[in-house]
């Protein structure tokens, strides 16, 4: 497609000196010209456009500039002068539609509309099909928590490590922002750590149950962050020192066996317990502490079966584990015959399993 350049720049200084009615239907003409001839023009050409619509869009009234950048919003080769006005406009409903399709946009103007306009075209910006880190560095620093959640859930965002580090920060006192973060597929692993260490306990339940889903890295993840939660816990706790004193002393002089475990767990004395059942089983403590506080009965069955406790032991570490949860003694009771059918042997091998795994997702 060609066209008469001269004759088009005689029509612009026509067009200008036009009350404003006659170049709202000069720029739909204009408009509807490029459209149906989009993809075929020269740069040359696309120049020329780009100059005669930027003089008509002047004065425009909002209305026509909505409807104009609607228009063009999705073409890829739309003039980028009157694409970089329309996303920079104060009126979202101008700008919105540009800044969240419009491929002729480039990063700086991104940039610029991320760090100067309001939080409604930040989140227009955050729904871009691709974003680069300069641009997503600024909405998760100065957009509002639906900016955050929208850049962190768009799968075409990338983040450098001040991005992600800033919505670690921000994620601290929010499950959604944690939960939407923990489940895109590429952020370090490092992050991953921060954000299950900072998450509520409620949170962490939900992340370990994402994570259950996806397997791999995120199992190594929570393992790895559930100790060193666990272990700056104990580590600061002088009732937990008291308690390891005091069973390892038992352990040391040999008198550590299913009655004293049975004596700690019926009163309810959770570190000593989880210290004796430790020793005993020879699994690391927090391995047995995840078992008794996140009510994981198979496994606690499994650990009493192995090491030949009866039930009456068992039941009284499954109390202990019902009461930090509000189980009920009658579920309790319930489990009596999947203990007497569990094969010693079978316990044994799965608490192998047990050790196994704990290894691998912790390097120890």
């Amino acid at each position: 497609m060609t066209l008469a350049q001269d004759n088009l720049l005689e029509q612009l200084e026509a067009f200008a000196r036009q009350d404003i009615h006659k170049r709202a239907d000069a720029l739909r003409r204009v408009t509807d010209l490029f459209v149906s001839g989009a993809g075929k023009f020269s740069e040359e050409q696309v120049a020329l456009f780009d100059e005669v619509m930027g003089r008509l869009l002047v004065e425009l009234d909002k209305s026509v500039r909505v409807a104009f950048g609607c228009r063009l919003a999705q073409l890829a080769g739309a003039p980028p002068r009157v694409m970089r006005g329309l996303a920079l406009d104060d009126a979202i409903e101008v700008a919105g539609p540009v800044l969240s399709q419009s491929e002729a946009l480039d990063e700086g103007t991104l940039v610029e509309g991320a760090r100067t306009k309001s939080q409604d075209h930040l989140l227009a910006i955050s729904r871009r099909r691709m974003l680069g880190e300069p641009v997503t560095d600024v909405l998760v620093a100065r957009g509002d928590r639906a900016v955050a959640v929208s850049t962190i859930s768009n799968p075409g965002a990338k983040f450098s490590e001040f991005g992600y580090s800033t919505l670690v920060d921000r994620s601290r006192a929010d499950g959604e922002l944690t939960l939407v973060m923990w489940v895109r597929p590429e952020i370090p692993r490092q992050h991953l750590l921060a954000l299950f260490s900072q998450a509520s306990e409620a949170v962490r339940r939900t992340l370990e149950a994402a994570g259950h889903s996806r397997g791999g890295v995120l199992q190594g993840v929570i393992a790895e962050a559930s100790n060193r939660i666990q272990e700056g816990l104990r580590e600061t706790s002088e009732v937990y020192s008291a308690a390891r004193n005091t069973v390892m002393a038992l352990h040391a002089a040999g008198e550590l066996g299913e009655v004293q475990l049975a004596q700690f767990a019926s009163a309810g004395k959770f570190d000593e317990a989880t210290v004796a059942l430790s020793l005993m089983a020879d699994l690391p403590i927090a391995v047995i502490e995840r078992a008794i506080a996140h009510r994981r009965t198979e496994q606690i069955l499994v650990l009493a079966k192995a090491i030949g406790l009866g039930w009456d032991t068992a039941r009284s570490v499954l109390l202990m584990q019902g009461a930090t949860e509000g189980d009920p003694t009658s579920e309790i009771d319930h489990q009596c015959q999947t203990f007497a059918r569990l094969r010693p042997e079978i316990a044994k091998k799965a608490m192998q399993f047990y050790r196994l795994r704990e290894r691998a997702t912790t390097g120890n």
